[in-house]
């Protein structure tokens, strides 16, 4: 997967500007605040439909504007892609691929395939579980729409069951909550099923890759936090029969207290839990090394790696990480970003774009 040009109008700090890219490592330079993460932004919007940073897509508009847009053209093994999102201030975002309207953001999940660090990435390693699910959530989306629409579809279920059990009605939650979980068990078994196949891959992935990282001076593992196994049928009665013996405290509390929205990861470095016990640059050499990992899995996946993007995830890393990385983003188009190129050795090799004030120098 090749992105070979980025158009941005009127896209946060961007009033025009076009991105060319090259195959291999793509350095985006820049000071504070001028334009380098708004740009890689953009691609992960066109790839997903998710913006890691906006609540609102207002947000994404440049002020004083109306509306924005964003294109990227690609190529992969399929073809070559076009994909391009209009942003507007009174309506909603549309998306289109090849000039066709897509009718739900889900259709853009798999034509440009890309795994993004930045650093709230650490988040990953560092606090709550929702963040490993959403790492899960968002890497599971563009490799399986199925995926993407059972979430959907239990996110929904899910707040329903939710509003019934805060319902004052006892006798009317207990006639009517055995349908709800039949469904919610349903959705969630097969999120369940795909969650389970992923880790199983990325977890032998993400060790290899962090002893690479760390030349071998750490060890990292990665496992489910949760006991639901087997085929989706096995996972689906699992937990039909979990939501029936929390029932009376699902209602207690007024909401679900089990299922795939309350799932986490065990990541650990050398046998500790790296969330309490890492250093930082362990845990950011671990969240590296899960971000490596996936892009493996899409080479396996779809017979070639997605783009890589590294937005700041140098500049905290040992001389010898750093170089370790770098020489496992040449394998596949890489953007990183950065304050100043020089911090990255031989970066004179790499395509360089300098950021200032949101336009490129030239």
């Amino acid at each position: 997967m090749l992105i070979s040009k980025l158009r941005l109008k009127n896209f946060r700090n961007y009033a025009e500007e076009e991105f060319e890219y090259s195959s291999g490592v793509n350095i985006i330079s820049g000071g504070n605040a001028q334009g380098k993460t708004n740009s890689v932004e953009a691609i992960f919007l066109l790839c997903t439909g998710y913006s890691p940073k906006a609540r609102r897509d207002k947000q994404l508009i440049r002020t004083g504007e109306t509306s924005a847009k964003i294109e990227a053209d690609a190529v992969s093994a399929y073809g070559k892609v076009n994909v391009s999102m209009d942003f507007y201030s009174d309506r909603n975002k549309e998306a289109k691929v090849n000039g066709i309207p897509v009718a739900k953001i889900g259709e853009l999940l798999g034509n440009i395939n890309s795994v993004l660090f930045t650093p709230s990435e650490l988040k990953l390693v560092q606090d709550a579980p929702e963040d490993r699910r959403r790492f899960l959530d968002i890497s599971l989306s563009q490799i399986s729409r199925g995926y993407f629409y059972a979430l959907q579809k239990y996110k929904k279920i899910l707040s329903q069951r939710n509003n019934l059990l805060k319902s004052e009605d006892r006798d009317m939650i207990l006639d009517t909550l055995p349908v709800w979980d039949v469904s919610l068990a349903a959705a969630g078994a097969k999120i369940v099923y795909l969650r389970n196949d992923f880790i199983k891959t990325l977890s032998p992935l993400a060790t290899e890759s962090h002893a690479a990282i760390s030349d071998g001076e750490e060890e990292l593992s990665v496992e489910c936090d949760y006991k639901y196994e087997g085929g989706e049928e096995d996972i689906c009665d699992q937990l039909k029969n979990a939501l029936k013996e929390r029932m009376e405290k699902d209602i207690e509390l007024g909401y679900t207290t089990v299922g795939p929205h309350r799932d986490d990861l065990k990541i650990k470095v050398n046998g500790t839990d790296v969330r309490v016990f890492g250093s930082q640059g362990q845990q950011r050499t671990a969240a590296l090394s899960l971000k490596i990992a996936e892009t493996e899995i899409f080479r396996q996946k779809f017979g070639e790696y997605p783009v890589l993007i590294l937005d700041d995830a140098l500049s905290e890393l040992q001389r010898s990480r750093r170089e370790k990385l770098l020489s496992v983003a040449e394998k596949m188009q890489t953007i990183i970003t950065c304050t100043e190129p020089e911090m990255i050795e031989n970066h004179g090799k790499y395509n360089n774009i300098r950021i200032k004030n949101g336009e490129i120098i030239r």
